[in-house]
């Protein structure tokens, strides 16, 4: 167990979504940050992502770097669950991901038809367990699965040991969700969390609301979300990574930089 000032940050992707995944991983070093994301996949049509296919150039210039820096990847991202999704079609990102020492795929769940969607996220579980990862499904209010209560029933009924919930700061607070729901999920299950602030009130539209996590965030600290009380009730094994997309004409290091300076500051106090 570590002190919360001491808990090492990972960079979420999307906070520098810019940046390619090798000079990422440069930036990450760069600034003491623990581990990386990687956005290999669209989080939405048109989303960017970045190609690392096995085997290519980029793979292993990739590999190369994340040696060459000491640094790791935690986490794949992003997925979406829905009506036609297929679970082999990730077959070959997640070759790629187990190449890269990645340990977990993120995922959201909008399937209307439940029992489909648990079905196919134990099937995603079992697929990433052939490549040694395990998959964290996160809620959002726009999806299917909009709560984190609704995010620990579709793990706890897929029953795979690799599923796991992944807990945004942002998106937890628009679900309507608290630090006491995190204490209420079962030991285990939170791998991963992610941090960034936003003002108190929830904006008054979904489209709002979507707009806000994709351009809206804050550092943490800067606004009204409960963060402390939030990574008071995080186990202590959590993996937990800043994720505060850039805005505006800042350089990505300097966005990073303050950043983290800010979570520092959150964790200290």
């Amino acid at each position: 167990m570590h002190a919360s000032s001491d808990w090492p940050l990972g960079l979420a992707h999307f906070t520098c979504i810019g940046v390619s995944p090798v000079a990422l991983v440069r930036l990450a070093a760069r600034t003491g940050c623990a581990a990386v994301g990687l956005r290999l996949y669209p989080a939405f049509p048109g989303a960017p992502f970045y190609e690392l296919p096995p085997g290519s150039d980029a793979f292993r210039e990739m590999r190369r770097a994340l040696a060459d820096e000491g640094m790791r990847v935690h986490d794949i991202e992003f997925v979406t669950i829905g009506e036609d999704f297929v679970p082999a079609s990730l077959a070959g990102i997640l070759e790629s991901a187990a190449g890269l020492g990645a340990r977990r795929l993120s995922v959201c769940g909008d399937d209307p038809d439940r029992p489909r969607l648990v079905a196919r996220f134990a099937e995603l579980c079992d697929l990433a367990a052939g490549f040694g990862m395990g998959v964290d499904l996160e809620c959002m209010a726009w999806r299917r699965v909009a709560s984190l209560p609704d995010a620990v029933r579709v793990v706890e009924a897929a029953g795979r040991p690799n599923g796991g919930v992944l807990v945004d700061a942002l998106h937890l607070a628009r679900t309507g969700g608290s630090p006491d729901d995190v204490r209420a999920v079962p030991p285990g299950l939170i791998r991963h969390a992610q941090l960034c602030d936003a003002p108190a009130e929830t904006p008054p539209s979904t489209d709002a609301i979507i707009q806000e996590a994709r351009a809206g965030r804050l550092a943490p600290g800067e606004g009204a979300l409960p963060l402390g009380a939030l990574v008071a009730a995080l186990p202590p094994t959590t993996s937990l990574s800043i994720e505060v997309p850039i805005t505006g004409s800042t350089s990505p290091e300097a966005h990073l930089r303050a950043n983290l300076a800010a979570a520092r500051r959150l964790l200290a106090g």
